[in-house]
Order: C-alpha cells, then structure tokens, then sequence
C-alpha cells in the first residue's frame, strides 16, 4: 500500500510540476536533445557503382544525429549496418512524413528512388560500417567511428 501511495504522491509532484513549466523543456529537449548537442550529418546516397558518401564519419558518443539516406533509383539496394544500429539508439525514421519509431534496424532498402530521414544518439563507441550487401568494392562502405 505505501508503494502505490508514494507511486500516487509521484504522480500529482509531476503533473503540477508540468503544468507549471514548458513540456518541451522539461521533456523533449533537455540534456541530451538539447539543439546545442545535435548535429546534422552529410547525405548518404545509394547509386549503382557511387560511393555512399565523401568520407568516413566520426561521431561522438551521446551526440544526437540526423541523417538522410537517399536512392537515386538507378538500381535496388539496401544499406545494411546492424553492429552500427545496435550501437545508437534510433530515434526515429521518417519516410515520405511517416514517422517510426522503431525498437531496431538491421538493414534498409530502397526498391525505387527515395529519402529517408533517421534521427539518432551515438551510444557505443566503437568502429562500425555500413555498406551495400554483396558489394566488393569500398566504395559501397561507409566507416563510422564512435569516439
């Protein structure tokens, strides 16, 4: 009974708290969310033969990330990373103004042109890839480091 007493008490100190303050503040964009400890990062673009992007990325742990990924259309490929997505926490994913957000990623693909949009924190430092499956060469291989 002192649980759901103390539970109950949590509960009203929270509420009249929010009621009191900005919502925002208070929930979506404090500490780690804040605009000061983001940052968007270069386009990464799936085209037959291309490279994904211009250089490796080096991210740091705790630093919250947008990226968009986009398809040229000139052939069906997927971009598959699951060590990379294990190690940030995902946010979310937003294709055509759908938003997801999803519990883990493995891998995308895109099986006509297309963009899409992920939003994530570095968590794990570490090195990591992503690469079109069944590639040979490096230029279908991205190299993400986690500081």
């Amino acid at each position: 009974m002192r649980y759901l007493t103390l539970a109950a008490a949590l509960f009203a100190a929270t509420s009249a708290f929010a009621d009191d303050h900005d919502e925002e503040k208070i929930f979506g964009m404090a500490g780690i969310l804040s605009a000061t400890n983001s940052e968007d990062l270069p386009l990464i673009l799936l085209s037959a033969g291309q490279p994904l992007a211009e250089a490796p990325l080096k991210l740091k742990s705790g630093t919250y990330y947008e990226i968009e990924i986009e398809a040229d259309g000139s052939q069906e490929l997927a971009l598959a990373g699951a060590d990379f997505f294990r190690a940030i926490w995902i946010d979310e994913i937003v294709i055509e103004g759908i938003e997801i957000r999803p519990l883990g990623v493995d891998s995308f693909e895109f099986d006509e042109a297309g963009t899409m949009e992920v939003s994530f924190v570095a968590i794990k430092p570490g090195s990591y890839e992503l690469r079109v499956p069944q590639s040979k060469g490096d230029l279908q291989r991205l190299s993400i480091t986690i500081e």
